[in-house]
């Protein structure tokens, strides 16, 4: 037997245990955070490294207003409590989108964005899309709605350094995330978009008028938010 023939069932070894670590990692540490707080995303430490001042307070879902919960949804994820972590119909949008104007956007559901969000660096290329494709398949094998729902509003970015639902809400508004009024809330999911350049204390007309929109939504959505309820 040669080297080189001794080498090969080595190679095929390390890369088969890379493999399965690859695989396996992320759905340890997605069973680890259907239990646990999440401590820190990595832009989180991006943000971090750029000299930012952290302002994040993990609360638990039954901490967060109903109506903030009602209008995230309304504004980012219309069908969240009834898909399987992607909506087909967005991002076939997404993709319309994508081959008319060459850029990558849109189409994420609150399930991708939370995939996004707690493991996942920001930006758009079709790498990270396929990261985040595949760790939503955890996410919603291992975890509840009201899992991904309290997950994503206690990491998401709601402003330079601002990180989930109640630090946002002392931020903005000087008050605790579970006693925000139904117009605060909808002010605060009107920015999620881009809420490093827009404010839900100090709203342009598109955020107010937006915020307004949201709101009226959010008071009829109904069953589209069956899967959350104060836990």
């Amino acid at each position: 037997m040669t080297p080189e023939s001794k080498l090969a069932p080595r190679w095929r070894r390390l890369i088969l245990r890379g493999a399965l670590v690859i695989i396996i990692s992320p759905a340890l540490l997605t069973l680890l955070y259907a239990l646990v707080p999440i401590p820190i995303t990595p832009l989180m430490l991006i943000r971090a490294a750029d000299g930012l001042t952290m302002e994040k307070e993990w609360v638990p879902l039954s901490n967060i207003s109903l109506d903030l919960q009602r209008s995230v949804i309304v504004a980012e994820d219309t069908t969240f409590c009834t898909h399987h972590g992607f909506e087909p119909d967005a991002l076939q949008k997404a993709w319309d989108n994508n081959e008319r104007g060459g850029r990558l956007r849109g189409g994420s559901t609150i399930t991708m964005q939370t995939a996004k969000n707690v493991f996942l660096w920001p930006g758009r290329n079709f790498v990270r899309k396929g990261l985040e494709a595949w760790l939503t398949l955890y996410i919603e094998a291992l975890w509840s709605k009201a899992r991904t729902i309290e997950v994503y509003l206690n990491v998401v970015e709601w402003g330079p350094g601002i990180y989930g639902a109640e630090a946002a809400a002392r931020h903005h508004f000087n008050k605790s995330a579970a006693t925000l009024s139904t117009h605060e809330a909808a002010l605060l999911a009107a920015v999620l978009p881009s809420p490093r350049r827009w404010s839900a204390s100090k709203p342009g007309p598109y955020v107010r008028t937006r915020a307004e929109t949201i709101q009226a939504r959010a008071a009829q959505i109904g069953a589209g938010a069956s899967c959350i309820t104060k836990q």
